[in-house]
Formats: C-alpha cells, sequence, structure tokens
C-alpha cells in the first residue's frame, strides 16, 4: 500500500471512528404503561424493592390540594399502584436513603415509609415557593430545589436550612460522593464541599429537569420539553430522544445504571416509558 493511499485509508478509519463515537448512545423504547398515571412528574428506580416510585401530581403543579400520590410500578410497566402513598398535593423529586422516600411537595418535604408507603413525617420549607427535585447522599443528608426561589435547600439531622441562593430555575440536582450537581437552565454544574462551582456541560434546552449518573460517570440528563441527552463529564452534550415534536414530556427520569435502562415520566402523556441505553 503506497502512501498516499495509506494517508486516505487511515482518514477514512478515523473518519468513521469519530462518527460511531458520535452516535455511540441511543435510546430504544422496550415498553410504555398505560396512561393511567396521574400527571407523573418524577420515576425513582430502586433496586432493593425492585420496583419504581413515581411521583402524581393529578392537580396543578403549585396547588396545596392533596390531591397527589405516589405509584409504585413493576419493572416491565404491567403492575401499578396510583395510591401506594397518598397524602400529598403536588409531588415531584425523590431520593431514597435506608427505608425512608423523601418527596418534594410544593413547600415541604415528606419522609414516607419505603415498606408501608406511610408519611413518617413533613418538614416545611420556610419560605418555599416550588420545591422540585430532591437527592439524597450517602451519609443520609437530602438536598431539594426550589425553582421559584432559586435556591437549594438542605435537611440534615431533621433540620433545614439553605444551601445554596441565587440559581434562578434551578431543578435537577444529584449528589455524588462530597459534589453536588446541579441543573440550572440548560447548564450543568458541579458544587464541591466548599460551594466552588464548575460548569461541566451547557447548551442543552432550557427546560432540564433530571439527572442521573451512569456506571461510567457520565450523565443522562432530561427536559421537561422532551429532549433527553448523554452528558460526557469533560462536557459533550449528545441528543439522545427528542419528543417535542410530538409534543410528549420527559420530565424527572429515573435510571438503572446496572442495566442502563432509563425511564421517563411522559407528565401531561400520563405514562412512563421505558428505554434502553446503548
Amino acid at each position: 500500500m503506497n502512501d498516499l493511499i495509506k494517508c486516505g485509508y487511515i482518514l477514512t478509519v478515523s473518519l468513521f471512528a469519530s462518527v460511531a463515537q458520535a452516535q455511540t448512545h441511543q435510546l430504544t423504547k422496550v415498553w410504555e404503561t398505560d396512561s393511567i398515571l396521574k400527571v407523573p412528574e418524577s420515576v425513582l428506580y430502586h433496586a432493593g424493592t425492585k420496583s419504581l416510585f413515581v411521583s402524581n401530581i393529578d392537580g396543578k403543579p403549585g396547588e396545596k390540594d392533596m390531591k397527589g400520590s405516589i405509584a409504585k410500578v413493576s419493572l416491565d410497566g404491567k403492575t401499578v399502584n396510583n395510591d401506594w402513598a397518598v397524602g400529598l398535593s403536588a409531588p415531584k423529586g425523590m431520593g431514597v436513603f435506608q427505608n425512608t422516600l423523601y418527596v418534594a411537595d410544593v413547600d415541604e418535604v415528606v419522609a414516607i415509609n419505603l415498606k408501608s408507603g406511610k408519611i413518617i413525617k413533613r418538614f416545611p420549607v420556610e419560605g418555599a415557593g416550588f420545591l422540585n427535585d430532591v437527592t439524597v447522599n450517602k451519609a443520609g443528608v437530602a438536598y431539594i430545589s426550589d425553582s421559584k426561589t432559586g435556591k437549594v435547600h438542605r435537611l440534615q439531622d431533621q433540620k433545614v436550612s439553605t444551601y445554596l441562593e441565587n440559581q434562578a430555575g434551578v431543578n435537577g440536582l444529584l449528589a455524588v460522593g462530597d459534589d453536588l450537581y446541579v441543573l440550572v437552565k440548560g447548564t450543568l454544574w458541579k458544587c464541591d464541599a466548599g460551594k466552588n462551582m464548575t460548569k461541566v456541560a451547557e447548551g442543552m434546552d432550557e427546560s432540564t429537569d433530571g439527572i442521573e449518573q451512569t456506571s461510567d460517570k457520565n450523565f443522562i440528563v432530561s427536559c421537561w420539553n422532551g429532549v433527553i441527552y448523554y452528558v460526557s463529564a469533560d462536557g459533550k452534550v449528545q441528543q439522545m430522544v427528542d419528543t417535542r415534536p410530538q409534543k410528549v414530556s420527559s420530565a424527572d427520569i429515573g435510571f438503572d445504571a446496572r442495566n442502563n435502562i432509563v425511564y421517563v415520566p411522559t407528565f401531561f402523556g400520563n405514562r412512563v416509558v421505558a428505554y434502553q441505553m446503548k
């Protein structure tokens, strides 16, 4: 093979490799529930109970109407118990620590027994406007975003305090070790233990909603408007799904990192859709 042909061959292989790498991550629909959920906003995959917990707003997202609930859904989507936990208003993000499920509910964090579905305690958040997402670290400290006030609150030792401010439109949160990943209007930030903010990625749809980490330390980010991204730790962003033309939302996702399955609540679509990620 002469040098000219060899160079052309190498260039072609490199080009195809680059394209293949750019298209590596994709989502393929595996199943979807019937449209019997009640405005599902968030999905939490829980390996311990081999189930999905889904927050049903069942009304207006900011009203204290006591219509909301937490559904428990089987991992094949065939069994749905819409009233596994009741006594909520407009529940959204969820997080688990040991046997307790923590739920953001308008202006309070509700702690629910993971086995019985009974409410254990309510933690009012003073001045809250629209509590949205919840994440819990390995020490049991919960962080809660308030999209209306631009604050992130912390629930630690049964007490609520303000952790971050001036994060207008903040939504998705993810605690990883000592770091807190924060989604703010299309940008992903990392907040370290000293509250230093580092930009991880930007340029996503401004309705960024849910965030999960993959087994290789990258991220999956969903947007309420209907877009789901694969976000590399080095800031590269790849769109995997776009259901905006169909006007189907992709709110606060759940993720089975072991089997690479993404669970998407469709909000007004009243379904949860499961996707295999490859």
